[in-house]
């Protein structure tokens, strides 16, 4: 058994429910087939197993490290395991293996991309970090950029020449992104001569940008939020002055080769709890003091897309990457799980309770005997598997969007109200996961000769990254269950309608299905309820239990269709399914009832707390 991910559940997902197969109806994935999408995902799995997982901890207690030059530089050293696993990674294709064919890609389905991918988080979240960022720095450029800038900058990144960071939270703007201050002044008379764009002199400092320096590719493709001032030479106020560009490390010649280098310098490491393989950097743009590239200070930038759009173009990487950290915690918990479970089944400890654990000279049972380890191991199946689930749906509902004119416009609907779930679900019930490892393990898990300490301490960065809860609560109740007068909400309402009526017809699911209708429509109730007051500021107050609820009781209808796909099969694994599907019905959708309680009352006991009380 794989300690990484189950291969067995991964098939159950993509051919037994989400019908991989069915995709290649469309054109631009009619020339593949299981065979082909399995050996994309045999490559990925054996590539993570032999190159990525054997130096997670390596890259975890060595991690990187700033090192000063003489001439006032830092550089970055880490362990050569890093670079040794990523080029294998690039040399395979798998940088590019979501693009067109003709980009020298493997135009496989988001959907299986994905699955491909989190082999690679759960063995390494550190190392894997360098080509998820620029996956999705290369996917924004290919939606925004012109054809030069695409030629220039992501056709290296898709061989893995170049790699890309997204570089938007400054230290005094960690998610209140209109307050940076990184200004973005046209660069004089070359301004509108560049080919690749009108060219902008950068300045200001950047924070927590993961792998914003190091020495594993040829250069780094830095796309950067900043301000352009207006006639008054002011920044304006707001994201409506935010715009997008791109920054290289060294800035690239017309025949492709790689000239001077930038005006970008690393001012610093942050030393995260987790993570610690992926270099996490303060940048400062336009220092001008070590770096002139073109014989003045100044980081050199095109502009992508239109001036003052920049925000809405960046958030073409921010919702991949929420889904991506969404998949990333469910990987760590997927992996953490894993190894509790081969734990459990090899540490004899304690006897049966009961008459029979009376004798002392019985022989030790394994834990995995003890009700409340199969408590703990049962949660965390139902975690991860349903994260999983969530999160492969999510990529299905890509393909869907990309290739299917009819279904595209109630895909994309999906897609928006079901992102910040996708985000947030994950990063906290897959963390409880890693915790409940640890748990498992009992006094070995939380010392740092077992690994799953270190999956727990890297999964609890995922609740912050890519915007918090409470970002993605105001999110799921501020924006998407009320835009366009409910739409997304509906769509969703109809999807899990479908679901109900299917189950409604199986003996052994019908309870489910009319509690999760039941759940659901009261759901909306509350929902207008919150609304109807005509008082955002109460509405709003309690929006992380709305996104905790709104989540679980997705995750249900997402275990309702797994049970249906299990549903009449025999063998261990669907007695599995459909056990576990149990657990989360009777255990977890009960957690749900006393939160819209709360959210009904309207109650203000966070709103009215004042600074003085603490």
């Amino acid at each position: 058994m794989s300690l990484l991910l189950s291969r067995r559940d991964l098939e159950f997902l993509l051919y037994e429910w989400l019908d991989a197969e069915g995709l290649t109806r469309y054109p631009r994935f009619a020339e593949h087939s299981r065979e082909t999408f399995d050996a994309a995902l045999d490559t990925c799995e054996r590539i993570a197993a032999d190159l990525f997982a054997p130096h997670n901890k390596k890259n975890d207690q060595q991690e990187p490290h700033a090192v000063p030059q003489p001439d006032g530089s830092v550089r970055v050293e880490m362990i050569p395991e890093v670079k040794a696993a990523l080029d294998v990674f690039c040399q395979a294709g798998l940088m590019a293996a979501g693009q067109d064919f003709e980009r020298g890609g493997m135009q496989l389905p988001c959907m299986v991309e994905k699955a491909g991918f989190v082999w690679f988080k759960a063995a390494n979240v550190g190392t894997s970090s360098y080509p998820f960022l620029t996956i999705g720095n290369a996917n924004t450029l290919l939606k925004c950029g012109t054809p030069a800038q695409i030629k220039t900058f992501v056709e290296p990144e898709l061989e893995g020449r170049f790699f890309g960071t997204m570089c938007l939270s400054e230290p005094q703007a960690g998610s209140s992104l209109s307050d940076i201050l990184t200004r973005a002044e046209p660069d004089g008379a070359d301004f509108e001569g560049d080919p690749l764009g009108a060219r902008y002199r950068l300045s200001g400092n950047k924070m927590w940008i993961s792998a914003g320096e190091h020495e594993l590719s040829e250069n780094i493709v830095h796309l950067v939020l900043a301000k352009i001032p207006g006639p008054d030479g002011k920044l304006i106020p707001g994201v409506k002055g935010i715009s997008l560009f791109i920054v290289p490390k060294y800035l690239v010649n017309a025949d492709g080769t790689l000239g001077e280098h930038n005006d970008v310098s690393l001012a610093g490491l942050n030393h995260k709890m987790g993570y610690r393989g992926t270099t996490n950097c303060l940048l400062n743009f336009g220092e001008g003091t070590i770096y002139k590239p073109r014989g003045k200070g100044g980081a050199i930038g095109y502009l992508v897309g239109e001036p003052h759009k920049g925000l809405a173009n960046m958030f073409h990487m921010m919702n991949e990457a929420r889904i991506g950290v969404g998949m990333g915690a469910v990987a760590l918990g997927y992996t953490g799980y894993l190894h509790a479970l081969d734990y459990a089944r090899n540490r004899p400890q304690g006897r049966p309770v009961g008459e029979g654990g009376k004798d002392a000279a019985a022989p030790q049972v394994k834990i995995v005997e003890h009700a409340d380890v199969k408590r703990m191991l049962l949660a965390q199946k139902a975690y991860v598997e349903g994260g999983m689930a969530l999160n492969l749906y999510c990529a299905r509902l890509v393909d869907v969007e990309r290739n299917d004119p009819e279904q595209a416009q109630r895909s994309a609907l999906l897609l928006d109200i079901l992102t910040p779930i996708a985000k947030s679900w994950p990063s906290q019930w897959c963390l409880e996961a890693s915790s409940l490892a640890i748990q498992v393990h009992g006094g070995y898990g939380y010392t740092r000769e077992y690994n799953v300490e270190q999956f727990y301490r890297d999964n609890r960065l995922n609740p912050i990254h890519e915007g918090t809860h409470g970002i993605q609560g105001l999110d799921l109740l501020g924006r998407k269950v009320t835009m366009r007068e409910g739409a997304a909400f509906k769509a969703l309402l109809e999807e899990i309608g479908k679901t109900a009526a299917k189950a409604a017809g199986k003996p052994q699911l019908e309870d489910y299905a009319a509690r999760l209708q039941a759940a659901w429509q009261r759901t909306a109730k509350v929902t207008q309820h919150l609304w109807r007051a005509g008082d955002p500021q109460k509405a709003l107050a309690n929006a992380s239990v709305y996104l905790e609820a709104f989540g679980h009781l997705v995750l249900a209808w997402i275990w309702l269709e797994q049970a249906l796909a299990a549903s009449g099969k025999e063998g261990d694994f669907y007695a599995g399914k459909l056990h576990a599907c149990r657990y989360f019905f009777d255990w977890e959708v009960p957690r749900t009832g006393p939160q819209l309680d709360l959210l009904e009352s309207l109650d203000t006991a966070t709103l009215e707390m004042q600074d003085a009380w603490f």
